[in-house]
């Protein structure tokens, strides 16, 4: 008996403290945005602040804040560069993994500064806004919005503009933003395939930036306009074929998803582009060791590389026979007519033969990279 009092007694002291404890955090939360209402700036700041450090891990008290995000979007529209930019910070860590802060923040009018801070000659100010407008185009209710406000073009700037983390901060906003076909024609009329050229030929290719720059570059070249400016800027053919080469899984399968695109909108335009920039190899190794998806596009860029008529000069040291015999066999074997381990045996002897061929781009690439005089 004496322990099933024990026990009660016990059970509703860890009550009371639950909801002593429950009691004091809503109390705190008021306080805080009480603190966000006031007259008082540096006020306002303080609590902007705190809002900043609960909400930066705890999914909690992005919830519990949420009341917050109203008095934080007037901050941004007013008061000291301090006052907006602790604002912005408090609202970047409320729309972190929370879809109804993120919808919250957009309908509270936030956009608006948004774009006028990613205007701005205050550097500082415009990265932070960058980051925000990618968190908020993380949501798809979002994106339609963004686009509207007019925050495309000032991306795109951002691309040749900001510093690294800035411009791919853009690049991730911007490639949310192009899922939505207005968007995706704002970005083309905004022009960054030179600027993602630039991204690409100066990253890692198996990078973030990278993948997302060949991710956007992919959604682009459905459009003529994108098609004539890869292959007009300086490099740009190579940039892609360096990601299919070189890339992570993702990069590798935009980069040849791009390149398909090139050469079924115009097979006779673009191919010579692309064979030009030594693609076969990547593309080989791509038909067995690439996502299903870019095994399928590898395979079928292959077989639109070699149906067209193509006449290497005399001065090259392969018949071009030769290679183009090894392609279609590949492509043909790996369909099914060898079993597996086999396939991967003899795309390994063929990616060396073709990479033996493809010492005759080194030369090309190592004057691409040597800016134009």
């Amino acid at each position: 008996m004496a322990l099933c009092e024990n026990q009660a007694w016990g059970d509703e002291a860890a009550e009371s403290f639950q909801r002593s404890t429950a009691a004091a955090a809503a109390s705190e939360y008021q306080g805080i945005i009480e603190g966000i209402r006031s007259g008082d700036e540096k006020c306002r700041v303080e609590a902007a602040k705190e809002i900043r450090r609960l909400t930066k891990t705890s999914s909690k008290h992005r919830r519990q804040l949420s009341g917050a995000v109203d008095p934080l979007v007037e901050m941004l529209r007013s008061g000291s560069l301090e006052c907006k930019e602790s604002a912005l910070l408090a609202l970047l860590n409320l729309a972190v993994m929370d879809e109804r802060n993120k919808i919250k923040i957009v309908d509270a009018g936030a956009l608006e500064p948004l774009v006028d801070f990613l205007q701005s000659a205050n550097t500082v100010l415009k990265e932070h806004a960058a980051a925000a407008v990618l968190t908020l185009t993380a949501s798809a209710v979002n994106r339609p919005c963004v686009g509207a406000a007019g925050a495309i073009p000032l991306l795109v700037e951002l691309l040749s503009d900001g510093n690294p983390q800035a411009a791919l901060d853009a690049a991730m906003a911007l490639t949310n933003l192009a899922t939505v076909p207005d968007n995706l024609r704002a970005v083309l009329a905004a022009r960054p395939v030179p600027a993602l050229v630039g991204l690409l030929r100066g990253c890692r290719k198996s990078s973030k930036m990278a993948d997302k720059c060949s991710r956007l570059l992919e959604a682009l070249l459905r459009f003529e306009e994108a098609r004539t400016a890869l292959t007009a800027a300086h490099g740009g053919v190579l940039a892609v074929v360096e990601v299919l080469e070189e890339g992570s899984l993702l990069g590798r399968e935009h980069a040849v998803g791009g390149l398909l695109i090139l050469c079924e909108s115009d097979r006779d335009t673009y191919r010579e582009a692309i064979l030009n920039e030594g693609a076969i190899p990547g593309l080989l190794e791509l038909t067995v060791q690439g996502t299903a998806k870019s095994q399928a596009k590898a395979q079928v860029l292959l077989q639109l590389l070699r149906e067209s008529p193509y006449r290497r000069r005399k001065s090259e040291k392969f018949q071009p026979e030769t290679f183009e015999n090894i392609v279609c066999n590949i492509v043909s074997q790996i369909d099914g007519e060898v079993p597996g381990e086999k396939a991967k045996k003899m795309l390994a002897e063929m990616v060396q033969v073709s990479m033996q061929q493809s010492l005759r781009h080194l030369q090309r690439r190592a004057l691409i990279c040597i800016p134009p005089p």
